[in-house]
């Protein structure tokens, strides 16, 4: 008999199936948009697909064994967890290798690591875990510290790479916790309204940015200098029809689509599969939303509930930012489409998310329950029955008070 609860096993099924099917259609799109400039090329046609399959692998066994691990103990491990991330995106600045004048890589021998992608994952739990033991946030004090501070590090460190995309997926995603935590809608807008008019100031301070934001607006003002991926990605989705030229044929990812293995992966499905592909595309993430925020909604352990929100926003958050950059509704932001763009360290972390949620599926969120601090406690987890003192009887349920009411009764009439 399987060791998950019933009413989780919909959720547990549903995510497996959602991952599996992304990642493996994934890979084939991989292949379709590299294999053709590869050949024109003189290189090998297989070589990305290769690369993605080794670190699919990586993240399936992160998966099994993640979800495998006793919750307790990423909730424990969360605070080295997040000043890992922490040292890896300082470094990164340091040391990492300058790519399309970004610095967000840090080399392994062959293998590439963005550690970026980690400090998204890292903030979840770790808010997530901090948030199960205190109240939330009442007024900007109190959500500054320590969340703020901890927020605006690391979307500072990863604009300075620069990594756009990154650091809005980061606000989303923090946004998503306190918000199931409780915190008031009035004082997420006024918190909100403050980091977005220092984002604009910003953005408008910085040439990079600014030039982002403007080709955004207009990207045929310049269609073959900084509006060039704007354009071409429309055209791309655009001659796709609603089935597509079909696997393999497009046109724009051999000549004029930049990056259309990894940012822009969306419109060369629109282009080769048509309306159909990203139509199902987008349906598999309104499923995985969908399982995910079933299972939040059921845990019982504020954690579960805290961690399984988060990373249902990370993954369904960035999917949309990514694909509202391709569709030409939102500014590029350089962020991969999570299990389909070409990409190690974003499939790695996110399937190594995906065992968090199968994780809290398995066991229906029932570890041991944090407490909330309420200004004078210690916000100690708490076990169930852990209150009663030792020794002392448990409670009776109802239906054996009425069974003694009953006896009584009827030693009275004899």
């Amino acid at each position: 008999m399987s060791s998950r609860p019933k009413r989780l096993q919909f959720e547990w099924n549903l995510l497996v199936l959602v991952t599996a099917a992304l990642v493996l259609f994934g890979l084939v799109m991989v292949y379709s948009a590299t294999s053709g400039s590869a050949t024109l090329g003189n290189a090998n046609p297989f070589g990305y697909v290769e690369r993605q399959v080794a670190y699919a692998i990586i993240g399936v066994a992160l998966l099994v064994v993640i979800s495998r691990v006793d919750l307790d103990r990423i909730r424990l491990f969360a605070p080295t967890l997040v000043v890992t991330a922490l040292v890896l995106c300082l470094a990164v600045l340091a040391v990492g290798s300058r790519i399309n004048g970004a610095r967000r890589w840090i080399d392994f021998g062959p293998l590439a690591f963005q550690p970026s992608e980690l400090a998204k994952l890292a903030l979840v739990v770790w808010t997530a875990a901090y948030l199960s033991r205190h109240r939330p946030p009442r007024t900007l004090k109190e959500l500054g510290q320590p969340i703020g501070i901890l927020v605006l590090a690391f979307a500072g460190l990863v604009l300075v790479e620069p990594d756009l995309g990154t650091a809005l997926t980061i606000l989303l995603v923090v946004g998503a916790i306190l918000l199931v935590s409780g915190t008031r809608l009035t004082l997420l807008a006024s918190a909100y309204s403050l980091v977005f008019g220092l984002a604009a100031v910003a953005a408008w301070t910085s040439p990079y940015r600014r030039d982002r934001l403007l080709t955004f607006l207009d990207p045929w003002k310049d269609p073959t200098g900084a509006g060039l991926q704007n354009v071409q990605a429309l055209i791309s989705l655009g001659s796709g029809g609603v089935f597509g030229r079909g696997l393999g044929q497009g046109i724009e990812p051999l000549y004029y689509l930049p990056e259309a293995h990894t940012d822009m992966i969306f419109a060369v499905i629109g282009e080769e599969l048509g309306l159909v592909g990203v139509t199902l595309v987008l349906m598999a993430f309104c499923a995985f939303a969908y399982a995910g925020v079933r299972l939040a909604i059921a845990c019982r352990n504020p954690f579960a509930k805290r961690l399984a929100a988060g990373i249902t926003a990370l993954v369904c958050g960035q999917a949309a930012i990514n694909m509202a950059a391709a569709i030409g509704v939102a500014p590029l932001t350089g962020i991969p489409l999570p299990f389909v763009s070409y990409g190690g360290s974003s499939l790695v972390v996110m399937l190594a998310a995906v065992g968090v949620l199968l994780n809290i599926a398995r066991n229906g969120g029932r570890a041991a329950v944090a407490v909330p601090d309420r200004g004078g406690r210690d916000g100690r987890a708490r076990r169930a029955g852990a209150g009663r003192r030792r020794g002392a009887p448990a409670p009776r349920r109802a239906g054996d008070v009425r069974r003694v009411a009953g006896s009584r009764r009827g030693a009275a009439r004899s």
